[in-house]
């Protein structure tokens, strides 16, 4: 079976094949208006950046069978690659638009994918559920906790489906070895380390400077506090110049490792959260955020997720880039992007499933199978075909495990948490629950 094939016969068995499928958060109202089976679903694609080729195959597979309508970004070289990029893959031109807001204004769209800078993803998302639209929103879902809360709040008030965009939850193998896991292949797991290792060089220190040409600055900083323009902030070093629009390594990366965690454990929020990061390379450059941490977090059941995030030190302490190792009472897992390893309580390989994919693992951008079956996931899901790998229910949990070290990095110290509600006790973490909006952007629920 070629590439293709597989992947759209994967897609439309995904109710079939998924293990531990949760439900997509649909009122039974919202089910009853769903897009036919065989209609041609009407996109768009807000956020033209380094995920832009995640979305070519999906978007132009003729099996997908939608039609995309808008390029929209803030800044008009972007919408002129993104144009370019989906010419030879498209018999039509997609209108390009600078403000999504007029993208969503149009009642022909029938869903958003939201590939915006992390600051818009949470705003961008509300904006589209009111506007009546399905959204796929990259990860990390939410800026900061409460816009986890409120995307959650927002789905089930207008009744749309929000997929998140971890896309290993829709690898093949990670289904496969991780319902392994559940019913007991290497006994009660009981703990979790998720790992991530890059090279990341130098950036620039900012400084004043003037907007560059073709950039919408306004347009840009959205649902953020106003501030000046400082040299290079637009681009993809915005992850590391602060708070105000970024999560830094651990919500632009542990989100997808530790999502693994947290599905092979079962486990929902931590009771105690421990810390230690700091910036440790290149210590005069522009990077503001820490570049290396390690954080624990201990949940109910005597459980643990660990996270050693290096995003300037390229050692393979795990003998990969990136990925989860799983320890269980009778064996251990090891799962990234490549497919998996199973080892028996001796430490003897067992089985080992490789993916074949193409799936970029520290690559900036990236795109490939696994982001293929992802969103084609979520098409088929608008359809009722499917239910959805990761909606937002259950990806807002995942993403507080990487709110939580952040916080912890921000006070200088970890703290305790209601493992029922997700709740910090810590009166100092607690002050970063949310965060400040430009007057006329905040939420409004």
């Amino acid at each position: 079976m070629d590439r293709r094939k597989f992947i759209k016969n994967t897609s439309l068995g995904a109710a079939a094949v998924s293990v531990g499928a949760v439900s997509s958060g649909m009122t039974a109202s919202s089910y009853s208006r769903i897009i036919g089976a065989n209609d041609r679903i009407f996109i768009a694609i807000a956020g033209l950046g380094r995920r832009l080729d995640a979305f070519l195959e999906p978007v132009s597979l003729k099996s997908s069978n939608v039609e995309l309508l808008y390029l929209c970004d803030v800044m008009k070289s972007q919408r002129e690659k993104a144009a370019s990029r989906f010419a030879p893959l498209l018999d039509y031109k997609p209108k390009m638009e600078n403000d999504i807001r007029k993208v969503l204004a149009d009642q022909r769209v029938d869903a958003l994918i939201n590939a915006t800078p992390d600051h818009w993803h949470a705003p961008g998302t509300w904006m589209a559920l009111k506007a009546g639209k399905h959204v796929y929103v990259e990860k990390p879902c939410s800026h900061n906790p409460r816009e986890g809360e409120l995307l959650v709040a927002y789905q089930e008030k207008y009744g749309k489906l929000v997929q998140m965009g971890n896309q290993q939850r829709s690898a093949p193998e990670s289904i496969e070895i991780i319902g392994e896991i559940h019913r007991g292949i290497i006994g009660d797991p009981y703990k979790a380390v998720a790992f991530y290792a890059n090279t990341r060089g130098e950036v620039p220190v900012a400084t004043s400077a003037l907007v560059p040409e073709g950039l919408d600055w306004e347009l840009y900083q959205g649902p953020a506090p106003r501030k000046p323009y400082m040299h290079n902030t637009w681009d993809y070093n915005w992850h590391w110049y602060g708070w105000d629009y970024g999560t830094a390594e651990t919500g632009n990366n542990a989100s997808h490792e530790l999502d693994i965690g947290r599905w092979a454990l079962q486990v929902v929020y931590p009771d105690k959260v421990e810390n230690e990061s700091a910036k440790r390379h290149f210590l005069n450059d522009g990077w503001t955020m820490y570049d290396t941490m390690d954080a624990t977090m201990y949940f109910p059941g005597n459980k643990i997720i660990k996270w050693d995030g290096k995003s300037r030190n390229g050692h393979f302490t795990y003998g990969a880039d990136r990925g989860t190792i799983i320890y269980g009472t009778e064996g251990t897992v090891f799962v990234n992007r490549s497919g998996y390893k199973l080892y028996n309580r001796g430490g003897r390989l067992i089985r080992e499933r490789k993916s074949g994919g193409q799936e970029a693992g520290t690559a900036l951008g990236g795109g490939g199978d696994m982001s293929t079956l992802h969103v084609v996931n979520f098409f088929d899901a608008i359809r009722g075909k499917a239910e959805l790998r990761s909606p937002i229910r259950e990806g807002s949990i995942s993403q507080m495990l990487t709110h939580y070290p952040n916080i912890a990095s921000r006070i200088g110290k970890g703290f305790e948490v209601d493992s029922a509600t997700g709740r910090i006790y810590d009166r100092d973490a607690m002050r970063l629950w949310s965060r400040d909006y430009e007057p006329g952007w905040e939420p409004d629920l």
